[in-house]
């Protein structure tokens, strides 16, 4: 498969309407499609992805939005996060977050909002503020801003096993709790 696909299929019209609002046949298509390139790319298999940004953007698709949909609500959904956030880091040292359109920059640097290390979610502020990206800006300080408070995510507590604190049971009673 060549990164193209993935770009292609990720940035389709079809797709865009799901990407964060999925339902299970999508959940279920993109498993069909790409469990096999997540299991390769998790294996470090197209790691020369990375010589290009919009390779390097695919490789981040296939490791960090791919899995939230093929293994929603499991902790394997978590499994290849940091090698998205380390293919991202490189993509930003490479320069790549200047060479990509608006919307595939946002999913460049996505991975870095989800990580659970403060030192990647300021940097995911200050770049989503230095590029000019309101929404996803708005969306990236909100995910620091629950690391800071927490020290991780709450919402990823039941699934990763993880016991929650009075105080984040607290929050995801709250209408101000993440879920996604």
């Amino acid at each position: 498969m060549h990164y193209q696909d993935v770009i292609s299929y990720w940035f389709s019209e079809k797709s865009q309407k799901h990407w964060f609002n999925s339902t299970p046949e999508i959940d279920a298509e993109i498993k069909e499609k790409y469990e096999g390139l997540w299991q390769s790319s998790a294996a470090g298999r197209f790691d020369s992805w990375q010589e290009t940004a919009k390779g390097s953007l695919a490789l981040i698709i296939v490791l960090d939005q791919f899995p939230l949909n093929m293994f929603r609500g499991e902790a394997k959904s978590f499994q290849t996060e940091q090698q998205a956030i380390d293919v991202a880091l490189k993509a930003i040292d490479d320069g790549f977050d200047k060479r990509l359109s608006t919307v595939r920059l946002s999913f460049l640097l996505m991975p870095l909002m989800h990580s659970e290390k403060l030192e990647d979610q300021e940097l995911s502020v200050k770049l989503f503020a230095d590029h000019n990206l309101a929404d996803n800006l708005k969306f990236s300080q909100h995910h620091r801003d629950l690391i800071i408070e927490f020290g991780r995510f709450p919402h990823r507590n039941a699934i990763l096993e993880r016991e929650s604190t009075q105080a984040e049971l607290d929050y995801l009673a709250s209408k101000r709790a993440f879920m996604g």
